[in-house]
């Protein structure tokens, strides 16, 4: 889904930035340009980037847990 029309920046390019390194809403509109014109898109982009780090947080868990 669209998140920033502005910029034409869905959830999947947020999260693949988050995938990537980003750990913050700075780091996705430094990476992306979310977030940089309207603004109205921040506040999803934000819980966009800490639900997908909550998930990555939650999958290394699991696999440490597992060994």
């Amino acid at each position: 889904m669209y998140v920033c029309l502005c910029k034409g920046i869905t959830d999947t390019q947020i999260r693949a930035a988050v995938e990537d390194g980003a750990s913050s809403l700075r780091d996705v509109r430094n990476t992306l340009g979310v977030a940089s014109q309207c603004g109205k898109c921040g506040i999803l982009t934000r819980e966009i980037v800490r639900e997908t780090l909550t998930d990555q947080a939650e999958s290394e868990q699991l696999f440490y847990a597992v060994s």
